[in-house]
């Protein structure tokens, strides 16, 4: 087995674009050798989740209602920055926006792509850490719940599955992880 390429693209059209995405279809020949389609999303951000954790190990949920699920989620603070700027910079405002929280210490724990079978979305989770509470001021499109919990509460919640965000599960799990370890 190779890891190079095994598609070969024969034409590309976009079929759609906006301010966050761009949706092209390729006419393509498989891996198998048989002709077919293949519809890429792109994003034109990097998608930033911020798991804040103070020194009482409690940690900062966002509640929202994501059109797409047609459903409420609870997630961690999370974002956007454009592509080839600054990941960290996107993501100490927006866990400035959603929570009000400045956090003293930003680390990055984690990248990992978002369905990567029909997208290029990248995701950068950090961890917050060394907190001072300012004020919230979310977007004007989002209605924001939060709520601060004890970090165990969160994992929980992932457990029993009522956190079903890939971000804020991912994020959730390593810093459960990182504090087993002893690593925070």
């Amino acid at each position: 087995m190779t890891e190079e390429n095994p598609w070969q693209t024969l034409s590309s059209q976009e079929k759609y674009n906006n301010n966050w995405i761009k949706v092209t279809e390729h006419q393509v020949i498989n891996p198998s050798g048989g002709n077919g389609i293949y519809g890429e999303v792109h994003f034109k951000n990097i998608a930033i989740g911020i798991l804040a954790l103070d020194d009482e190990n409690n940690t900062w949920l966002v509640g929202q209602y994501r059109y797409p699920l047609k459903a409420y989620s609870w997630e961690i603070p999370e974002g956007g920055g454009p592509v080839g700027t600054n990941p960290e910079l996107s993501a100490k405002r927006e866990l400035a926006e959603e929570t009000g929280l400045i956090a003293g210490k930003l680390t990055e724990i984690q990248r990992m792509h978002l369905s990567n079978s029909v997208s290029d979305e990248l995701a950068i989770i950090y961890l917050a850490q060394d907190l001072t509470q300012g004020q919230a001021e979310p977007e004007e499109t989002e209605e924001l719940q939060l709520k601060k919990v004890p970090f165990t509460a969160a994992y929980q919640m992932v457990l029993a599955g009522k956190i079903t965000d890939s971000i804020s599960v991912a994020a959730i799990l390593k810093v459960h992880i990182l504090l087993q370890e002893g690593a925070i």
